[in-house]
């Protein structure tokens, strides 16, 4: 049942971020041939014939199609050249733009109101708080923590959550650190605290920074659960980059990487270790909404044959046609793009392969 909780949960996902182009097409006045949800063969159609608020001249045919990997939002002159003055070519640089972002805007979206919704039950946040120092903590650093200091920033990162603090020490690794907590709503900065031997408060030497750290609950006011829905979709952008940032230097590799097929095993495997439905479904929406923000700020990297590539491409040609007076034809960015296209493919088979000998191993 949760395999099929995690299909249908990619199907909402891909349908929202075709919607959003759908949208932001129509609403710019962008005629759009065909709608679609999933890929393959068609196995349902309709094109409407009421009067369409956004009509450009061509009304949309809305298909669902077989295989539930994909959709598409297909745009007049998006690949191709044309005279149409409805045609995407032929409008503005902004109305473009808002086009392209509209999907990821559209994901983003998403994300945040599925953790609004699961944040309306909240009765409380858990902010984190200093529980105490070491003994020797003031005469090494200069400074005291006090017991009831919330938790600010590490090395310049915000702290939004509880699980942001084992993050960004597992990043520092080891090396010293700049943190700032807030004492009676005043900021007190720690620089440069290093790994030293401490003393617990048992008595017993050991290695690390120097303080202990509990959490105190907040009272869930409807200012808290906005602050704190928006505090969780920023916090997933950044664990996104953090992860961009650990493929570039080399700290994970692409065998870290989870594709489809990895994702869904892990949503049936939180699913079956909730301790009843309600927790399963509570788990499970919350990891769609992580999902939607990763994919939000996927597609808008500058990688062709992506959202974020079609606005590099759109940035370049427009700069080019300001200074040469001359278009960039769009044959170039399409065969860019289903260059990067098959390499995108190529790793995602990839992954697929590794995600499927991680469940046979």
């Amino acid at each position: 049942m949760y395999i099929i909780l995690a299909i249908l949960m990619f199907g909402i996902l891909i349908a929202a971020h075709e919607w959003g182009h759908f949208i932001a097409a129509r609403l710019c006045g962008v005629t759009v041939h065909e709608f679609a949800i999933g890929m393959g063969p068609v196995l349902w159609k309709s094109k409407p014939k009421a009067v369409d608020p956004f009509d450009t001249g061509t009304q949309t045919q809305f298909t669902i199609r077989a295989l539930p990997i994909g959709g598409f939002c297909a745009m007049e002159g998006e690949d191709e050249e044309s005279d149409d003055p409805h045609s995407l070519g032929n409008q503005g640089f902004w109305k473009k733009v808002l086009v392209f972002a509209a999907g990821a805007a559209m994901n983003f979206l998403v994300g945040v109101l599925i953790l609004l919704a699961l944040n309306c039950r909240a009765t409380g946040f858990l902010v984190p708080v200093i529980q105490g120092g070491a003994p020797e903590f003031e005469a090494v650093n200069g400074v005291a923590l006090e017991e009831g200091d919330v938790f600010y920033s590490i090395n310049g990162s915000r702290i939004y959550l509880t699980s942001d603090i084992d993050l960004l020490l597992m990043l520092a690794d080891r090396q010293p650190i700049d943190l700032v907590v807030l004492r009676d709503g005043e900021k007190v900065e720690l620089k440069n605290l290093a790994v030293r031997t401490y003393t617990s408060p048992e008595g017993e030497p050991y290695e690390g920074y120097g303080f202990t750290r509990t959490a105190v609950v907040q009272e869930a006011t409807w200012g808290q659960r906005l602050k704190y829905t928006w505090y969780n979709a920023i916090d997933f952008v950044r664990i996104v980059w953090y992860s961009l940032k650990m493929l570039v230097t080399g700290s994970a590799g692409v065998s870290d990487l989870s594709g489809p097929v990895g994702i869904v095993s892990t949503i049936n495997e939180v699913g079956t270790q909730s301790v009843n439905m309600a927790a399963a479904l509570e788990n499970i929406a919350y990891f769609g909404a992580m999902i939607a923000v990763n994919l939000a700020v996927m597609n808008l990297l500058p990688i062709p044959a992506l959202d974020g590539g079609h606005i590099l491409f759109l940035t370049v040609a427009t700069i080019s046609e300001q200074i040469f007076r001359r278009k960039i034809p769009v044959k170039y960015e399409a065969a860019i793009n289903m260059v990067f296209l098959a390499l995108l493919m190529g790793l995602m088979l990839f992954v697929t392969f590794n995600d499927v000998m991680k469940l046979v191993s």
